[in-house]
């Protein structure tokens, strides 16, 4: 039989960790989970209900009131954010989320309520999960982790371009600087900062096509899976 493995899949902004962790997904017939968009849902909901990051600090039991899940829309072949029962795949994903999604990510107790849950989507293994902690801080201990990189340019480009997709106008410039901020608290954070597992296999994939990315990081998946089964 078969056995199951935990994929962790960590870097920066707008590096196509989760065009690569669905396709892993669907290869292996595993569940995604977008640790980027549950932390975008808590700043949705916080921003929502006009929540201050101190007021989190002081009473973490403001985020017991938020339930974060996914669903695969067949149609999209695309796995959406639920936030409490409601579609906000689209809202998550709004320039005005992107620049408040870092400071929030930072809070530790945001970090300890979100780690929680996806640990516990975990437990069966048979999972794939992309984030910026995933394989030193949520799942350690995880068959195979990749660190994904690419030069911000190319990686606001490519931002930029699935933003316009999306009918969601945006500036270059504005976009750049965003990952860029992103990069720097992301990688300098006091609670869980960015970093690359010492057991990761670094993907840089500044010159690689989407093809060339889900065929190699395939690979090393299933060369895991059948030395372990």
């Amino acid at each position: 039989m078969e056995k199951k493995i935990i994929i962790a899949i960590d870097g920066h902004s707008s590096c196509g960790k989760g065009t690569l962790a669905k396709n892993l997904a669907n290869e292996l017939g595993y569940l995604f989970i977008d640790s980027g968009a549950m932390y975008r849902a808590v700043t949705l909901y916080l921003t929502r209900a006009n929540i201050s990051l101190d007021e989190v600090q002081a009473d973490p039991a403001i985020l017991g009131n938020i339930k974060i899940t996914f669903q695969y829309e067949e149609e999209r072949h695309y796995y959406e954010t639920y936030l409490n029962g409601e579609n906000v795949e689209n809202e998550i994903r709004s320039m005005e989320i992107a620049r408040k999604v870092s400071p929030v990510s930072a809070i530790a107790e945001v970090r300890h309520f979100l780690v929680a849950q996806q640990q516990q989507m975990g437990e069966q293994k048979g999972v794939v999960m992309d984030g910026r902690d995933i394989g030193t801080v949520v799942f350690p201990e995880a068959e195979l982790k990749i660190f994904m990189t690419a030069s911000a340019e190319i990686r606001a480009k490519r931002r930029y371009d699935e933003l316009t997709a999306k009918g969601i106008h945006v500036n270059y410039q504005e976009v750049l600087h965003n990952i860029k901020e992103r990069d720097f608290i992301d990688s300098n954070r006091a609670e869980s900062p960015l970093v690359k597992a010492e057991d990761a296999i670094t993907l840089d994939n500044t010159s690689m096509s989407k093809k060339q990315q889900a065929q190699l990081s395939l690979s090393w998946a299933r060369g895991v899976i059948k030395a372990l089964s």
